[in-house]
């Protein structure tokens, strides 16, 4: 088992670089080998024909799209250089192979010179190999960059913990930033060891992890201490921490639970956010490609729309408001602005069906959920996601955090421009409790159950249903 297979950074801080890189590790191979192949055509001052072309366009497409060989690491941003020149390798072999039965079908063979493609074949790898290592390498400075490391504490000082901590500190592919201990028990009988240092008792752990943004929390008390473990789990869930327990499951409600060890330390997660390590990455790079495309493809929609704004109603084009991001940090969130306010304070009065407030323009834009396009410029900046929990402003998440249990939990994900709440009908005006109960219900299935799948059914439902969604006003 992978020494990182329980856990690992959350990509909070670095995200448009992040998803540079990973958008570059993906087409600067086929680039590369385009580039190469008519460099030499060029050196051996060879025609540059038609031919020549279609073999680049079709390298480009297989670099792009032949899957990665069976052995191919599940996180190569953690893997080691070896695995990497085997994996260029074995892909390298499959394209050769493949373009080679396309020239035999097509009869093609002979338009090329044997000299370029044979030099061309062998060369390229040599290229491919440094290259692909020095952006793996870039990548995995990125992710494993202190700024993404996640705060733990440890519930119970004892062996299992202090051994927990010593590898989380020894490692920084691990993403863990330990900061200390809760125990009941007085320093005079835990036995202090080396960096570690005790925060406070039990009963202390909710209010301190509040204040200090915690992330992370293992609980490593003694199996037998059902009762405290549960109290601990429901004073936690008014929190965005995710919490292991080891070594033993307890059945609670979980969110994205898993079994696994950390060298050897069985650990179960109990609360985790299901987009971490090379998840979190590939997600991102989902998010980058989307919300680069959407911008450039949109434009002239955005300065149709800003200008049908400022020629309707006095005010600003884009309105920005406060909401809880990703661990319930605070975000500024952009939106075209529909209404005659601009209301972002402790009290927000959400929008109705016949609002008066909503502008004529805006009643438009508000049912065609144009109004949301700039929040891909949030996607691109790293504080939401194409896909994932729709952010509330931040007086409507005070207010809700304290009325539904596990309200906070929805916040283990970045915020999406749709969700699965949304293409479910739960959206627009929450006249109810029990209306925002089950958008609730929704995002938290969604943390059960993502998968870059899910994503790709969730934008599809959506462009199907923003042309006939009755719930938009």
């Amino acid at each position: 088992m992978s020494p990182i297979s329980m856990t690992g950074s959350v990509i909070v801080r670095n995200g448009f670089w992040i998803g540079f890189a990973a958008l570059l590790q993906t087409v600067a191979p086929a680039a590369v080998a385009i580039a190469f192949l008519y460099f030499l055509v060029f050196a051996f001052d060879a025609e540059l024909a038609a031919y020549f072309n279609s073999m680049a366009v079709m390298v480009g497409l297989l670099m792009l799209l032949l899957p990665y060989p069976a052995n191919h690491p599940q996180r190569p941003v953690f893997s080691g250089s070896a695995p990497i020149v085997v994996s260029v390798l074995v892909r390298w072999a499959i394209l050769l192979a493949s373009l080679l039965a396309i020239a035999y079908f097509t009869k093609a063979t002979a338009f090329y010179s044997r000299r370029i493609v044979l030099t061309w074949a062998v060369v390229t790898p040599a290229l491919l190999v440094p290259m692909t290592i020095l952006l793996q390498e870039i990548t995995r400075r990125l992710v494993c960059h202190p700024q993404n490391a996640r705060r733990a504490v440890f519930v119970g000082y004892n062996e299992v913990s202090r051994s927990l901590a010593r590898q989380l500190r020894a490692s920084s592919e691990y993403g863990m930033s330990v900061q200390g201990f809760f125990d009941d028990r007085g320093d005079d009988r835990l036995n202090i060891e080396g960096q570690d240092r005790v925060l406070g008792r039990l009963t202390e752990l909710s209010d301190w992890i509040k204040r200090n943004s915690v992330e992370v929390i293992f609980i490593a008390l003694p199996v037998g201490h059902v009762q405290r473990i549960t109290h601990l789990l429901n004073s936690l869930r008014d929190t965005t921490a995710s919490v292991y327990y080891a070594p033993d499951l307890v059945l609670y409600d979980l969110i994205h639970a898993r079994s696994g060890s950390i060298n050897g330390i069985p650990v179960i997660a109990m609360c985790e956010t299901p987009i971490y390590g090379f998840r979190g990455f590939t997600k991102r790079l989902t998010d980058v490609m989307g919300s680069l495309f959407g911008l450039v493809a949109l434009l002239p929609v955005f300065v149709g729309i800003a200008v049908l704004i400022k020629a309707t109603s006095p005010g600003p084009i884009i309105f920005s408001q406060r909401r809880y991001g990703l661990n319930g940090e605070e975000i500024v969130v952009y939106k075209f602005r529909t209404m005659r306010v601009t209301e972002d304070g402790a009290e927000i009065t959400q929008a109705s069906r016949d609002d008066p407030r909503i502008t004529t323009a805006g009643r438009f834009l508000r049912k065609y959920s144009l109004d949301e396009l700039p929040q891909l410029v949030n996607v691109l900046q790293g504080h939401m996601s194409l896909v994932g929990p729709r952010p509330h402003a931040v007086a409507h998440n005070e207010m809700y955090r304290k009325l539904i249990d596990g309200y906070m939990v929805r916040h283990k994900v970045l915020p999406g421009i749709t969700g699965l709440a949304q293409v479910n009908g739960l959206r627009g005006e929450t006249q109810t409790l029990e209306q925002m109960e089950a958008r609730v219900r929704c995002d938290l299935e969604y943390l059960r159950n993502w998968s870059v799948a899910l994503d790709l059914q969730i934008l599809a439902r959506t462009a199907l249903r923003v042309w006939n969604d009755r719930a938009a006003f």
